[in-house]
């Protein structure tokens, strides 16, 4: 069998630099990303406890001696799918200060795991903070599937660069890129085994994985997983709240109550198979309030398009179906190249409903706003005016003022409009 040729990724930058500044790296994300693949580029001693019959025996070696686990071999050390032996947690963190020495450890994983906790809280006090890093990675981008021609970069508009570009991609490959996603095995594959990835990887979520949390037990019930992944998918892009998910989720089910509903949305967090969009709350010359609920959004958005059970060819039907899905594709890719350049990806709303699809925060503290526009030009039109109002109001005393604005679409031309809003088709986009 002809081996797989390796997609170059962007987040290949992310772990260079982890490896020459940290002593060891946590590699998590949503199963099937390329965790694995891209982490063992990088590792010079592989401890793979994915196949059962090797697992059990470095489990042991784990148990009964962490030090030897640890030093099994040349160093970089990759352990993968690590939270199989999450107890070495604390050994890890030792041998990372003992040495003092950068490029210690790769530890991937698909589940949410202790070093989660102990890296994203402030006060969290072990000597190994600040020597182990933990980054997300996501699965691949158009940039990186080398569907989008990169002509616009993220990085280039902050810092006042623009060319105009064109794009070739129309809006039925749009539709396409929705139900295939950005899973690495789909990608240059045929139309329909592309789009099976995505499915199988639903059918994986709903029927094993999402069950087989040990620290959130739950009943095997794959009608209420079903159910709960195709209200999540119906409310994408949309600040629902937990109750509107639930109500739709019931269905005079007595038993798929508030508490159960709750584990079952904390084991899709834990699975990496959901990932809300965060607020943005600016400082606002006006009295205007901000919501702070956070957006609905997969992690990758053909997870919402199998969840419906929609095609290629079906998401037509329903427009606003695909409007919602496209702006999650959009947030995604977002995601992916702001991950790389400094930047976190948000959401904004105020309570005179004015909204900014994303905004992209720097590092340095600058700024943009993000439209996403499947329409044709007169809901672009609108959408830049919706931008230049909510900027307006934005207290660039003390922000700065925006980057740039933005709005992307599903058209072939990238081009700067006459009130200075950047129009951008997606498939032009990168870092």
């Amino acid at each position: 069998m002809k081996k797989t040729e390796y997609i170059n990724r962007l987040f290949d930058r992310t772990v260079e630099f982890s490896l020459k500044s940290k002593g060891a790296l946590v590699i998590v994300g949503p199963k099937w990303c390329g965790k694995s693949t891209t982490a063992k580029r990088y590792a010079k001693t592989v401890m793979d406890l994915m196949p059962p019959e090797s697992r059990n025996e470095l489990v042991e070696l784990a148990k009964i001696s962490p030090s030897a686990f640890l030093n099994y071999g040349p160093k970089p050390i990759l352990v993968d799918e690590w939270q199989h032996v999450a107890f070495i947690w604390d050994q890890v963190k030792y041998e990372v200060d003992r040495t003092g020495e950068f490029g210690q450890y790769i530890l991937t994983g698909s589940v949410t795991d202790k070093s989660r906790t102990e890296l994203e809280t402030a006060d969290s006090r072990h000597t190994g903070n600040g020597r182990i890093v933990r980054r997300m990675m996501r699965t691949l981008s158009l940039y990186e599937t080398g569907e989008s021609n990169g002509a616009v970069s993220l990085l280039d508009l902050k810092n006042g660069k623009f060319s105009q570009a064109v794009s070739k991609k129309d809006i039925n490959d749009y539709a396409y890129y929705i139900c295939r996603g950005g899973w690495p095995v789909a990608i240059g594959k045929s139309r329909p085994v592309a789009l099976a990835q995505a499915r199988d990887y639903f059918e994986v979520v709903v029927t094993d994985d999402i069950f087989s949390l040990k620290d959130i037990p739950l009943n095997r019930d794959e009608q209420k997983a079903r159910k709960l992944m195709r209200s999540y998918a119906r409310n994408v892009s949309i600040a629902a709240a937990d109750t509107t998910l639930l109500e739709d989720c019931t269905g005079g089910d007595a038993s798929f109550d508030k508490d159960v509903f709750a584990k079952y949305l904390h084991a899709l967090r834990n699975l990496y198979v959901i990932e809300e969009l965060p607020a943005w709350n600016p400082n606002l010359r006006s009295r205007t309030a901000i919501r702070t609920k956070e957006t609905r959004h997969f992690t990758d958005p053909s997870i919402g398009a199998a969840a419906l059970g929609i095609t290629p060819e079906g998401i037509f039907r329903d427009i606003t179906t695909f409007g919602l899905l496209f702006e999650s594709l959009v947030v995604h890719d977002l995601r992916v190249y702001a991950d790389v350049i400094g930047a976190r990806v948000y959401k904004y709303r105020d309570s005179k409903k004015r909204e900014a699809d994303a905004v992209l925060q720097y590092d340095d503290g600058s700024w943009a706003l993000i439209e996403v526009k499947l329409g044709g030009e007169e809901d672009i039109r609108k959408a830049a005016d919706n931008l230049i109002r909510i900027a307006s109001d934005i207290d660039c005393d003390r922000t700065g003022r925006p980057a740039f604005l933005m709005v992307v679409t599903k058209n072939k031309v990238a081009y700067r409009m006459e009130n200075g809003v950047y129009v951008v088709p997606l498939c032009c986009l990168k870092d």
